[in-house]
């Protein structure tokens, strides 16, 4: 691994996570500030103001062009009436068919026009909508590789992914949908109160008495509906997070018998999601049904006026068919008006999340004058350096320590005794409580990251491989190198043999979970990449723990190449592979208990003594 190290582990408080992490608590909740969050979305369409100020005149003028449709429907069916009529009593010619004609005709051109406004307005949104989308993935990407380790360490993966795909998603389709739509309400709602006032204001009177039946039924079933969706968000988040740890730790999951636990949690999950699902679709499914039936209410009620008034010539017949119409129209728009609102606390609370993770702390600000074009050796120094990662939690104390360049330094100690803490202090992983760390007399903070960690070579016991072919795998130690520099790279960490037996050889691309090839392959790519990436200062953290012995032969074989003229710093578990170590460093509680090298510390019969002879009889006793 090079200058990216992105193969760094996670901190020891958060092993053992399970799929309920703290961000998994979140899925459906309501925006904390509303207006603050709305203000901040605006921010982001104000660059395609204009075509939203576009958007909405066109959203509103093919609202227009439908509302007037149903008056003009109406003089045709008046003028059919009066035509019928006037045959019967004799007192006309008849249906004016020529007229009617002319009028249908401008009837369609009205109706064309408002269906082009409509196509053109949601052309324009998905636009924006898609424009609006790829900005937030683009920024999150880029927040994401500026977010210090500690923040992956205590935000579960399946949140972050989650306010990538659900939280943008959901503002992608407020704003493709949701957010022309209510313009074209609104118009439609002001349009036709208008229209029906221009008809008849005693009938308009007895439509609008409706009104408040409707707007009560209805917020009664969102405020109900509201709480169900909330926590058909949650359990959504929760069901995903569980199946995503289950399916990356399936051999986990298998080895330790857990099917039958992994199973039941989903079950429980499931159930909750089911349980709220089918209520939120099923209360929010009552609205239509609801405000049909008032309607139809209210439909009986203006025929029955509407007939009456007809008789005493206050309105025409087509008046009456052109005011159920919009009756008709009125009532749908209200409900998706409440309907959108639900929607914008919805999306409000899905960009809440989104902006909270873009204003996320980020690593402490590069220094104003890092240090450049200083010829790198090697040479390392710690001094008096105190860390926790909890700052009330100190586990490294006061720990000094001075590293010759090209020398082989092993650090070796009981499980939590810091030795791996170690390693991310001196990469800027995490920044020291207090003290300093040099690199070639220069204090690490006076480097920017990206020029740091290119001094800086890593092998993890747990490798980092992703879906790509081998070469390219190896090539992420240096981006620039060409073939023939790869191939040195294979060669020299005994890769290349056995890359020549596979069926496309260094084109082989690597699945997903790299289970096309074995563990100890797998790390000996991961050694070929930091081979490549020729750094100063080589890490190595349980590099040989999870491979065959003959596997770590070939990997002691290629380390001793690797490790020549270079600083390293060899994190071991085995003591057997560090005896020729130039200086071995025991820790225990975040402290230098000891240090010298191997023969030195055996012959003190100290800490190191104890824990070699114990590793020594364990070794025997498996081998009896």
């Amino acid at each position: 691994m090079s200058r990216q190290n992105r193969e760094s582990e996670r901190s020891p408080q958060n092993r053992g996570g399970g799929p309920m992490g703290p961000g998994m608590m979140r899925g459906g909740e309501k925006a904390k500030d509303f207006r603050g969050t709305i203000r901040k979305l605006v921010q982001y369409l104000r660059k395609y103001q204009i075509l939203i100020l576009i958007v909405f005149c066109f959203a509103a003028a093919g609202a227009v062009f439908s509302i007037i449709g149903p008056k003009i429907l109406g003089t045709v069916t008046t003028e059919v009436f009066e035509g019928i009529m006037a045959k019967i009593t004799g007192t006309g010619e008849g249906i004016n068919f020529d007229s009617i004609a002319r009028t249908m005709l401008i009837l369609l051109g009205l109706y064309v026009l408002s269906a082009l406004f409509i196509y053109i307005q949601g052309w324009i949104m998905s636009g924006i909508s898609a424009k609006i989308t790829y900005k937030f993935r683009q920024e999150i990407s880029r927040k994401i590789n500026r977010l210090p380790l500690k923040y992956f360490d205590k935000t579960s993966q399946g949140d972050v992914l989650s306010r990538v795909t659900n939280d943008v998603d959901t503002i992608s389709r407020t704003l493709n949908q949701s957010l022309s739509q209510i313009i074209t309400s609104i118009t439609t709602v002001i349009g036709v109160t208008i229209m029906m006032f221009s008809i008849s204001w005693q009938l308009t009177l007895i439509a609008l008495l409706i009104l408040p039946v409707s707007m009560g039924l209805i917020a009664f079933v969102v405020r109900i509906s509201q709480r169900y969706f909330a926590k058909q968000q949650e359990y959504l988040g929760k069901v995903n997070g569980h199946i995503e740890e289950m399916y990356g730790g399936h051999v986990v999951v298998k080895a330790f018998n857990g099917e039958a636990k992994s199973i039941e949690t989903f079950d429980r999950l499931n159930g909750e999601l089911y349980d709220s699902a089918w209520k939120s679709q099923f209360l929010s499914g009552m609205m239509m049904p609801i405000m049909t039936f008032v309607g139809n209410l209210g439909y009986v009620l203006i025929t029955i006026m509407g007939g009456w008034f007809a008789v005493r010539k206050m309105i025409t017949v087509g008046d009456i068919q052109a005011f159920i119409q919009y009756v008709r129209s009125f009532t749908q728009p209200i409900a998706q008006i409440a309907n959108i609102m639900n929607i914008f606390q919805q999306t409000a609370a899905a960009a809440e999340r989104v902006f909270e993770f873009l204003e996320e702390e980020e690593e402490i600000t590069e220094t104003n004058n890092p240090v450049k074009g200083v010829e790198h050796h090697g040479h390392v120094e710690f001094k008096n350096v105190r860390f926790g990662y909890d700052p009330e939690k100190i586990i490294i104390k006061d720990f000094s320590c001075e590293v010759d360049e090209g020398h082989n330094i092993a650090i070796v100690g009981p499980t939590g005794a810091g030795k791996t803490t170690i390693v991310k202090l001196l990469m800027r992983f995490y920044d020291v409580n207090s003290g300093e760390i040099l690199l070639d007399g220069h204090n690490i903070k006076e480097y920017t990251r990206h020029d740091l960690r290119e001094n800086f070579g890593m092998v993890l016991q747990d490798t980092w491989l992703y879906n790509a072919s081998i070469r390219d795998n190896i090539r992420y130690g240096r981006l620039d190198a060409t073939d023939e520099e790869i191939l040195a790279a294979a060669k020299a960490a005994h890769v290349d043999s056995f890359i020549h037996t596979l069926p496309d050889g260094y084109d082989l691309v690597l699945n997903e979970e790299q289970t096309n090839i074995s563990q100890g392959q797998k790390q000996l790519i991961t050694i070929a990449r930091a081979i490549l990436a020729d750094p100063k200062v080589l890490i190595l953290d349980e590099a040989t723990s999870s491979v065959d012995t003959r596997t770590e032969a070939l990997i002691q074989l290629a380390m001793k190449n690797l490790m020549k003229d270079r600083t390293s710093f060899v994190i071991a578990h085995r003591l057997s592979t560090i005896r020729d170590a130039d200086l071995i460093l025991v820790m225990n509680e975040g402290d230098i208990v000891e240090q010298g090298t191997h023969k030195e510390l055996l012959a003190r019969g100290g800490f190191y003594a104890e824990l070699y002879t114990s590793q020594f009889e364990k070794d025997f006793v498996e081998a009896v």
